[in-house]
């Protein structure tokens, strides 16, 4: 027994002494752990998938209108603003690949770097997430707000990201060749500041983490809208509802605001719903079905839930 109980402490002291693998991309564990709140399809890396049709239905939602929504339940740092954008009367939407940099030094850089020769990546570190990036994947960057040679990408490597995602970026951090990243079809992008430098002193540290864009907090697999106002976070988990309320909300806007030009709201420009105001609510939608989105089943839900507030509102109780 003595031998068996030596043995086993000698197995464990060899174990421990070996060095835990280094992991710039994080697991699909760690991916599971943050993200534990999604119930739906995931990529083989763990990311939450979101449906292609909520990415193409987020572009036509308000931010304000989404925004609501998330404050409602709690998330309140999820707003990002006043940056460039290479196109910005082209809204885009989609999932987040989140990606970390950090200033540079010598031992951090030469631990990754032979990291990623053991992996088989290859070129500068800042291209390695575009290789890990998929169809509707949005590159999503924490370069803290690094704008002289802060570049993080240039026209080379920004044909290299569409040609993946046949999507956009988002970067708290500069660009450099604007111009021809502005002429390839397709493509846009959000981002700190414009550099005509090459990037330098910066390190990718982590693919996949939990990052920090401004005031917002973003997990891998976020619904991320990008709009000529801002930038907003959407936590997957949340992401079918939040856009199907903010879908409800432009429908009930939009058939108020006919009312008001037409001077026909009375003193309530932008309340007054009552029996007469949601029949006419109905009326108006059932001569303009292709204003909705969402499915018959969601818009009966969301109408339900209006009416409700509506016509039984409750104390300290809210709209949509």
């Amino acid at each position: 027994m003595k031998k068996i109980f030596v043995a086993a402490l000698l197995a464990s002291a060899a174990l421990s002494a070996v060095p835990a693998m280094a992991q710039v991309k994080q697991t699909r564990e760690q991916i599971l752990f943050y993200t534990s709140d999604w119930k739906g399809e995931r990529f083989p890396d763990g990311r939450p998938k979101v449906p292609d049709d909520l990415l193409k239905r987020a572009v036509d939602c308000t931010i304000e209108d989404v925004w609501g929504y998330l404050r409602q339940h709690g998330y309140r740092n999820q707003y990002e603003g006043g940056w460039m954008m290479l196109h910005d009367d082209r809204p885009f939407a989609g999932r987040a690949l989140t990606v970390q940099y950090m200033p540079q030094r010598p031992d951090m850089t030469a631990a990754i770097t032979a990291e990623g020769k053991k992996e088989g990546r290859v070129s500068g570190h800042n291209s390695w997430p575009i290789a890990e990036l998929q169809d509707g994947d949005l590159y999503i960057a924490d370069g803290y707000g690094k704008s002289v040679e802060g570049t993080l990408i240039g026209s080379n490597l920004g044909n290299g990201i569409y040609g993946k995602s046949h999507n956009g970026f988002v970067f708290d951090a500069a660009i450099r060749d604007q111009e021809e990243n502005r002429e390839i079809k397709g493509f846009n992008g959000f981002y700190r500041s414009v550099d005509p430098s090459a990037i330098r002193d910066m390190e990718m540290t982590g693919i996949n983490v939990p990052i920090r864009i401004g005031r917002a907090t973003v997990l891998p697999g976020d619904l991320v809208l990008a709009k000529r106002d801002g930038v907003l976070i959407i936590p997957a988990a949340l992401a079918e509802d939040a856009i199907s309320t903010a879908e409800f909300i432009k429908l009930t806007d939009d058939y108020n605001f006919q009312l008001n030009l037409a001077n026909k709201n009375g003193g309530s420009v932008e309340g007054g719903w009552d029996e007469k105001k949601f029949a006419g609510f109905k009326q108006y939608m059932a001569e303009h079905p292709e204003k909705v989105k969402m499915s018959k089943a969601e818009f009966d839900k969301m109408y339900n839930q209006f009416y409700d507030r509506m016509m039984h509102p409750r104390p300290g109780g809210g709209g949509l």
